[in-house]
């Protein structure tokens, strides 16, 4: 079974920008001008009348200051057992990829498992993220590249990675294939949804991405 092309229910994303928005106290126009969309488009999202692409939810993402997987979290119950079916993930498009929940949205520990697929050259992003806790990280298929605390770790398929999330980290597929791999977050604060801290995301004003290259005296760790 192809785990890896199934297809997960839709999730009204247009009805949770309007609660988004309504949350923030953020109008219509005010939504429009911050996002550089029209009102007229933003309408025909909140109505349902059109989906929006994946640039589309990364400019109403950094108007609205929210990680890009608000738009699809549900918020379920939280349980101490999840039974997660292939065709029942959430599928969340991320640029040049998609990011797949597993079930840790409904778990009642903390632990986030998350599946990703990316395209060549799909990454993180430019900036660097930590969060509390620890990460595992499986490479199913193609290949992987993180950095972690200024190392870089070449991942290709059945190579894994450990390590402590405090550390500055980043991935992205170096290959000229697309890329899949399993990551689990676990050991976090209670507070934080650290899932979302692993695409792309709104920075801070005149924030600078981390351009720094690595250094000859630190090769590449080739699994």
């Amino acid at each position: 079974m192809d785990i890896l092309g199934k297809e997960a229910p839709s999730i009204d994303v247009g009805m949770r920008l309007r609660s988004l928005r309504e949350e923030r106290g953020v109008s219509m126009r005010a939504l429009a001008r911050r996002s550089g969309l029209s009102a007229n488009a933003l309408s025909m999202i909140e109505r349902g009348l059109t989906s929006p692409s994946v640039s589309t939810l990364h400019k109403l993402s950094n108007a609205l200051e929210v990680p890009i997987t608000a738009f699809f979290r549900e918020d379920p119950p939280r349980t101490k057992i999840v039974f997660c079916k292939a065709s029942e993930r959430v599928r969340v498009p991320i640029l040049r990829g998609v990011w797949e929940g597993l079930g840790g949205d409904s778990f009642s520990g903390r632990m986030e498992p998350f599946m990703i697929t990316l395209e060549t050259g799909g990454s993180s992003g430019p900036y660097g993220m930590l969060h509390t806790g620890h990460e595992f990280v499986f490479c199913l298929r193609g290949s992987l590249e993180y950095e972690v605390d200024g190392q870089r770790f070449l991942l290709q398929s059945g190579d894994s990675l450990i390590f402590a999330a405090q550390l500055l980290h980043r991935w992205r597929n170096v290959g000229k294939t697309v890329a899949n791999a399993i990551i689990v977050l676990a050991g976090f604060e209670e507070s934080e949804h650290p899932s979302e801290f692993h695409f792309t995301r709104p920075q801070p004003a005149g924030a600078q991405p981390d351009t720094k290259e690595q250094s000859a005296s630190q090769p590449s760790h080739n699994s």
